[in-house]
C-alpha cells in the first residue's frame, strides 16, 4: 500500500521510540527489587519517549502544533494541525512488567484525525490508518469482527480503580453486558483496545474518562477497519467528553443500547 508522506513519518517516529522503550522495558524486570521502585524509572522512559517523538515530528514539520502526554500543549504556526501523543499507553503493564503497552501517535486537521499510528513494540505490531486509505496492521488490510450476535462476541472496557468517580457506572455496564456477551476483557492499554476492535480480535469496546491522546489514533484506525464510532452520549465529542463506544456494524445497536441502558 502507498502511504502519504505524513504517515511515513508517524510510522518511522513510534518504531523509533518503541525501539527505545523495548530497552527501558527489559530493565524493569531488574528495577522490581530496587528499594527506590519502578515509578520513577518508568516516568523517565515515558518522558524520554515523548521527547525522541516530539523532537523527530517537529523537525519533519515544524509548523504543526503538539499534544502530548507528558508536556502538554504546544501552539504550531500552523493551527489546523496537530500531532496528539501518547508516548507509553499502559504506563501500569510496563511498569509490572506486562508485554502489552503501545506507542500512539494522531494527526489532526482541522479538528478531524486524518491518521494513526498504534505500535506495539513487544509483539512488533504496527496498526495504522489514513482517511479513506484503510486500516492496516503491518502488512495486513484489517477488518472489523463479523460477528453478529452479542453472546458470541467479547469486548474491551477500562475499569475505574484508586477511588475514581466513574466505577459505580462502570459496575452497572458489567451487570448488564456480562450476561449478554461471551466475555469482557481489561488488558490495560485504550490503543490497543481500539486497534484490536479493528483487527478483530475483539467485537467492541467502550469506556469513559480517556484523554484524547489515548483514543485520538485508534479512532480512525476502527474507522478505516469498517467499524462504528460514536460518543457515549449521542450528542456528546469523543475527544472532548474522553468517552467512547465502538463496534462492527451488525453488533454496535444492540451494543450501545446495553451500555446506555
Amino acid at each position: 500500500m502507498a502511504t502519504s508522506a505524513n504517515l511515513n513519518v508517524m510510522i518511522k517516529t513510534a518504531r523509533i521510540a518503541g525501539r527505545g522503550l523495548l530497552k527501558d522495558f527489559g530493565e524493569v524486570e531488574n528495577l522490581q527489587v530496587s528499594s527506590k521502585g519502578p515509578g520513577d524509572f518508568v516516568s523517565k522512559a515515558d518522558k524520554r519517549a515523548e521527547e525522541v517523538i516530539r523532537e523527530a515530528l517537529m523537525e519533519a514539520r515544524p509548523t504543526y502544533g503538539f499534544l502530548g502526554e507528558e508536556d502538554g500543549e504546544v501552539e504550531g504556526e500552523d493551527p489546523t494541525r496537530r500531532w496528539i501523543v501518547d508516548p507509553l499507553d499502559g504506563t501500569t503493564n510496563f511498569l509490572h512488567g506486562l508485554p502489552h503497552w503501545a506507542v500512539s501517535i494522531a494527526l489532526e486537521h482541522k479538528g478531524q484525525i486524518v491518521s494513526g499510528v498504534i505500535y506495539d513494540p513487544v509483539k512488533d505490531e504496527l496498526f495504522f490508518a489514513e482517511k479513506g486509505e484503510g486500516a492496516w496492521l503491518n502488512e495486513s488490510r484489517l477488518r472489523v469482527s463479523g460477528r453478529n450476535r452479542m453472546i458470541e462476541s467479547i469486548f474491551a472496557t477500562g475499569l475505574p480503580f484508586a477511588g475514581r468517580a466513574d466505577l459505580p457506572v462502570t459496575l452497572k455496564d458489567l451487570a448488564r453486558l456480562l450476561p449478554a456477551c461471551a466475555g469482557v476483557r481489561r488488558f490495560g492499554a485504550a490503543s490497543l483496545d481500539l486497534a484490536y476492535v479493528a483487527a478483530g480480535r475483539y467485537d467492541g469496546f467502550w469506556e469513559r474518562r480517556l484523554n484524547a491522546w489515548d483514543m485520538a489514533a485508534g479512532l480512525i484506525i476502527v474507522k478505516e477497519a469498517g467499524g462504528f464510532v460514536e460518543p457515549l452520549d449521542p450528542e456528546g465529542d469523543i475527544l472532548q467528553d474522553g468517552e467512547v463506544i465502538c463496534a462492527n456494524e451488525p453488533i454496535f445497536e444492540n451494543f450501545a443500547k446495553v451500555i446506555r441502558g
